[in-house]
């Protein structure tokens, strides 16, 4: 006679499975998002794009509503779905939600990460000097979000880091709906050096103050660039739209 396991027992786990059609048609619509492939404000084409990916729109679709419930695509009555657009009245509850959730996550980190979590925190900055040296400005604009995220994915908290994932893209889309060009510092390395080097001696209050003081200036290169006072590369907008690429299913 089968036993029934007690109160609070873990349940049986199904073994792991590859990520299926619809997680592939998300991600690579958010990374598209990022990237500025597709264009803040611009129609998602479902037929066209579902066979630029080599997918069926059944899939394409339903990758499309996540994204919607995400809230980086919009559904409007009788228009169908776009990319979304975050205005300048917006840049600053976009900020402080990211900041609630960098500040939160350095501090689980600088209590609980381990010497290798700390260590990639410091690959991601190691890679952002490297993206520098190019003054490509979307390059070293990904560099610098990466090292935020590698900051987040230290804590060990997944609901973080999912929160920072559709946060980093928002940051993005407020970006390309902002301004006329994307900026970044010149010397975005040494922005964040603070970052990593209190995260490292394990300062809370300190690696605070620096995720705090490095997002009050982006805010301030946002919405008021002349005000910001540091030399900043720029990349025209809008950026040129390539073809996705199919999915290697």
């Amino acid at each position: 006679m089968p036993t029934t396991p007690p109160l609070g027992g873990a349940p049986a786990l199904s073994p792991v499975t590859r990520p299926s059609t619809v997680d592939l048609i998300t991600r690579e619509l958010r990374n598209a998002i990022f990237s500025g492939a597709l264009r803040v404000g611009s129609p998602i084409r479902e037929v066209e794009m579902a066979g630029q990916l080599g997918v069926s729109r059944g899939p394409f679709r339903e990758a499309a509503q996540r994204l919607v419930a995400e809230g980086l695509v919009v559904a409007t009555p009788g228009r169908g779905l776009s990319v979304r657009t975050i205005g300048a009245d917006r840049v600053r509850p976009l900020y402080a939600a990211r900041t609630t959730v960098e500040v939160t996550a350095g501090r689980l980190a600088v209590a609980h990460a381990t010497d290798a979590q700390v260590a990639e925190v410091r690959a991601a900055h190691d890679a952002l000097v490297a993206a520098d040296t190019t003054r490509d400005a979307l390059r070293i604009g990904d560099a610098d979000l990466n090292v935020h995220w590698a900051l987040v994915a230290a804590s060990a908290n997944p609901w973080l880091l999912r929160w920072m994932t559709t946060l980093i893209v928002e940051v993005r889309i407020a970006s390309f709906t902002v301004a006329e060009e994307y900026a970044v510092r010149r010397d975005s390395a040494e922005s964040h050096a603070g970052i990593v080097e209190r995260l490292e001696a394990r300062d809370a209050d300190g690696l605070e103050a620096a995720i705090r003081a490095n997002l009050d200036a982006a805010v301030t290169r946002l919405l008021a660039p002349e005000a910001a006072d540091v030399e900043t590369l720029e990349e025209p907008l809008p950026l040129p739209a390539p073809r996705l690429d199919p999915l290697d299913l």
